[in-house]
């Protein structure tokens, strides 16, 4: 691969890269000193957003070299209705192969240190950061969902070597606390890996400070993030 090139599309997008037999593209920022671990950051399903977008950029702050994907090719949303749509028209599995992609191009990337990746995900990313690194193995060493578990009916978790981050609201509609908590054992069960499961007093995307849930929890979301940058550097690092 010769490596990241300047994508054609929407403002968010800087990079291209071949994924899963097509080219893809996505969001990559550089961390201030140059180099860093690589990690993959995967989109909620309004898209590759402006809180995508930030959230990435936080990250190379930190130090990582940081890459979301963009799975819709450029759209993005805020209606919950076409954000459905655009859901139920990207099948989990082929998008964790999607995210493959994303794998390679960090892995490959001459300013990545080590040989695995972190990877990111936000609500529907969530599921989809579990799905990758079941599909990616020894190549994830970390994964962190944020109020996501896979949609794929009996997943088994079979292939995840990674260590595992959770991070979900104890007053999400969406996700019960039994389902997160199910998940875990079944984690526990298929690898050798004891996830850490965090449950806070909050709705759901209580990361998203651009959420129309209304749900955005500042405080929440900061212990959020310094439980994220210990686990990523512990394990990354």
């Amino acid at each position: 691969m010769s490596g990241p090139q300047a994508a054609p599309g929407g403002s968010a997008q800087n990079v291209t890269f071949p994924s899963n037999g097509r080219t893809a593209h996505g969001y990559l920022a550089l961390p201030p000193q140059g180099v860093g671990p690589g990690l993959v950051v995967v989109q909620e399903w309004w898209g590759l957003t402006g809180h995508m977008t930030a959230m990435v950029d936080r990250f190379a702050a930190e130090g990582f070299v940081a890459l979301a994907p963009d799975l819709y090719g450029g759209a993005t949303t805020h209606d919950r209705a076409e954000a459905a749509r655009m859901l139920a028209a990207l099948p989990a599995d082929r998008a964790a192969r999607d995210l493959g992609g994303a794998v390679d191009l960090l892995l490959e990337h001459p300013q990545v240190v080590g040989d695995a990746v972190g990877v990111v995900g936000f609500c529907m990313g969530g599921g989809l950061a579990l799905l990758l690194a079941a599909d990616q193995g020894d190549r994830v060493a970390a994964v962190v969902p944020f109020y996501g578990l896979p949609k794929i009916p009996g997943f088994a978790y079979r292939g995840l070597t990674a260590h595992v981050l959770g991070h979900y609201g104890e007053q999400d509609a969406s996700l019960t606390e039994k389902a997160v908590d199910d998940a875990a054992m079944l984690i526990g069960e298929a690898t050798d890996r004891r996830p850490e499961i965090h449950f806070y007093p909050a709705g759901h995307a209580f990361m998203n400070d651009e959420n129309l849930l209304g749900t955005y929890d500042p405080l929440q979301a900061r212990i959020a993030w310094q439980r994220t940058l210990s686990f990523l550097w512990g394990h990354l690092g």
